[in-house]
């Protein structure tokens, strides 16, 4: 007797797609998307304010598949929010810098919590490679961003050194296309 199933036999706890019921694969972290979630993606980043009618409309989907996907998409985590995309330079935050931080290796546990108490902090990401924690710091001008860096990220315990590169122009990105 062979334990082979028949192609046309899904496995169990599998849709007719072949992807598990909850959306991701076996070894999988994330749900797996497809072409109509990738482009529903799309046009809520394009435009978080769409109203789910016109979403429908432009995905040529009825509007109850559309409520249905982007209430998945939101209980699955993959949108995790609504918001309003803020020009720094218009918001008065015309001087932006990565900061390449090295920490002591004990320390990064504490760090993430001392980081965001840190003003004009705008993202943390806790890094593999040549140093341990990258920083997207925007501040109103350069004698702001070096009090930044040298009085109260090089103030941190556990701080080993920093390395500060300026942005002189930034491009809008897109993670879907």
């Amino acid at each position: 007797m062979s334990d082979k199933r028949s192609p046309a036999a899904p496995l169990p706890d599998q849709t007719s797609k072949g992807v598990l019921a909850h959306g991701a694969l076996p070894g999988r972290t994330a749900p797996a998307l497809d072409e109509v979630d990738r482009a529903m993606l799309a046009e809520l980043s394009a435009d978080g304010r769409l109203a789910v009618r016109a979403l429908a409309e432009r995905l040529h989907i009825s509007r109850t598949n559309a409520y249905a996907r982007l209430e998945r998409l939101l209980a699955e985590g993959v949108i995790t929010g609504f918001g309003a995309r803020i020009d720094p330079r218009r918001a008065g935050l015309g001087t932006s810098a990565y900061i390449m931080v090295t920490v002591e290796q004990t320390s990064w546990r504490t760090m993430a919590t001392d980081l965001h108490e840190i003003p004009y902090v705008d993202h943390v990401a806790l890094v593999g490679g040549d140093f341990d924690i990258l920083l997207l710091v925007r501040t109103p001008d350069n004698q702001t961003l070096r009090d930044v860096v040298l009085e109260r990220l090089q103030a941190l315990e556990g701080v080993r050194s920093t390395r500060t590169w300026l942005i002189f122009e930034e491009l809008p990105g897109s993670v879907l296309g």
